[in-house]
């Protein structure tokens, strides 16, 4: 680990929907799973008006609502809930800190920071922890996105958060990074000597991934509108995604060498052409046999924000040259489902030809969710005399993380990252050249859109996003694995 533990966490934004659902939660798991120290304090801070007693009667609801029943252990809640503490903080008035470094009193031991706010609240929020005396040597912070909505805010955002911490200190979050199987990718790649002869362009045809929705805009109205696909999902997560997928074999596993290799590979993207992009915007349809509204009767007003995003990209390396990147993700999909999927190269020769064999080309799916597993798509021979010729069939070998490890406890990604931000882990966190990185490419991508000459395609809800999605593909000789 790079640093001890701490003897506080600090939460902010902790009345919000994130608290309810994940961040409250997933600290009850690892204090139930003696995971943090006892003495820990979770102190959190909103505009809401609360005392102690008040925020604990939220956390208590918020875990009634949002834990499973196995998980709800009375005695356990009760010794939970005697660590929570609150203090009430407008973070635009930097005035109010003062309040709250006496709630939290002596931190010199170590304060851990998540910071869950609007990012117009970044700059004064730090500014604020400064002058409050709480951005010392033993302080990290997490910072969750959105970080900046183009590389200038968001080198603004960062450039104020340097200015009270050092980069050691500071932990970017892209919760993507904390889900088992995205951490399985790189066992998958680094633990088995039998994918990286072939983990290249000599062995793989083309890469797709897919972060896919049924859902609309479930209360987010304003942040989406003002964000869309793009920066919402693309520049953060899928990007990610993709470094992973395509980076090289890091020296060791840490944050440095990790985030070293990722950086390169972000760099080594190629802009993206207009014919390589497609943006769409869902219409009315039926989603899971249900009607649904379009994006414009969900929104109440006129607006060309993307909610799909389709790209072919490029890694300009010798790995990977001449293999493209599928990207595409979007609302109202048919499925809600993010996976990774590797389509190796056909062989050279079909030697059951003659016999009526046909053969596909052998594809890797790694599944995120709502799934979790592992299936390589193999060639198989069906059972039986062949005197009518050989029937060869794909058939799937699969690794379910679900029922191999079924004795071990499934745990939510932001379980694992509010472990590593208090105990000072930043392997699964997020550099700032990786993120200005990733904002320099989806930049160039906005400024072919805002020229006016990149149309936004309305598709039906419940299918597979605009037509030109699917043509992205099929001019190509390639389909999407759906």
């Amino acid at each position: 680990m790079a640093e001890t533990s701490c003897s506080a966490l600090l939460l902010f934004g902790a009345t919000g929907d994130l608290s309810r659902r994940m961040l409250l939660p997933s600290l009850y798991a690892l204090h139930e799973d003696g995971l943090i120290d006892p003495t820990l304090r979770i102190v959190g801070t909103a505009r809401s008006e609360h005392d102690d007693a008040e925020f604990r009667e939220f956390a208590a609801q918020a875990l009634s609502e949002f834990l499973p029943p196995d998980r709800k252990d009375e005695t356990k809640l009760a010794s939970f809930l005697d660590r929570l503490q609150y203090q009430t903080l407008d973070a635009s008035n930097v005035d109010g800190f003062g309040d709250l470094a006496k709630k939290l009193g002596d931190t010199s031991c170590g304060l851990s920071i998540f910071l869950s706010t609007a990012p117009a609240l970044f700059e004064p929020t730090i500014q604020g922890l400064r002058n409050a005396g709480l951005a010392h040597d033993n302080v990290r912070i997490g910072l969750e996105k959105p970080l900046g909505n183009d590389l200038a805010s968001s080198r603004r955002i960062n450039d104020a958060v340097a200015a009270g911490f050092s980069e050691n200190q500071i932990f970017r979050i892209d919760h993507y990074l904390g889900k088992e199987t995205v951490q399985n990718l790189m066992a998958l790649r680094f633990a088995n000597m039998m994918f990286e002869p072939l983990w290249n362009s000599a062995g793989i045809d083309h890469v797709q991934i897919t972060v896919s929705e049924t859902v609309g805009l479930e209360g987010r109205k304003g942040f989406y509108d003002d964000t869309g696909a793009l920066r919402d999902m693309v520049q953060n997560h899928m990007l990610q995604l993709l470094a992973l997928t395509a980076m090289e074999p890091p020296r060791d596993y840490d944050a440095t060498s990790i985030r070293d290799e990722k950086v390169k590979l972000l760099r080594a993207l190629r802009p993206v052409k207009p014919e390589e992009m497609v943006r769409g915007q869902y219409r009315a349809g039926a989603v899971k046999g249900e009607s649904v509204n379009g994006y414009l009767e969900d929104l109440g007003q006129q607006s060309d924000t993307e909610t799909f995003v389709a790209i072919k990209a490029h890694v300009d390396n010798w790995r990977w040259q001449g293999v493209p990147f599928y990207l595409r993700t979007g609302k109202r999909l048919a499925e809600r489902r993010s996976e990774i999927v590797l389509q190796f190269k056909q062989v050279p020769h079909n030697i059951f030809a003659e016999r009526g064999g046909r053969l596909r080309a052998n594809r890797l799916v790694i599944r995120l969710q709502p799934e979790e597993y592992v299936r390589l798509q193999v060639m198989a021979k069906e059972p039986g005399l062949d005197r009518g010729g050989i029937v060869l069939r794909e058939v799937n070998l699969d690794l379910s993380l679900t029922t191999a490890f079924a004795k071990a406890r499934r745990r939510i990604a932001y379980e694992r990252l509010l472990l590593d931000l208090i105990e000072g882990e930043q392997t699964l966190f997020v550099r700032r050249d990786e993120v200005e990185a990733q904002w320099k490419w989806v930049d160039a991508i906005r400024k072919v859109w805002e020229s006016g000459d990149h149309e936004v395609k309305p598709y039906a809800s419940g299918g597979w996003g605009p037509n030109a999605a699917i043509a992205l593909t099929e001019r190509d000789g390639r389909s999407w694995n759906d």
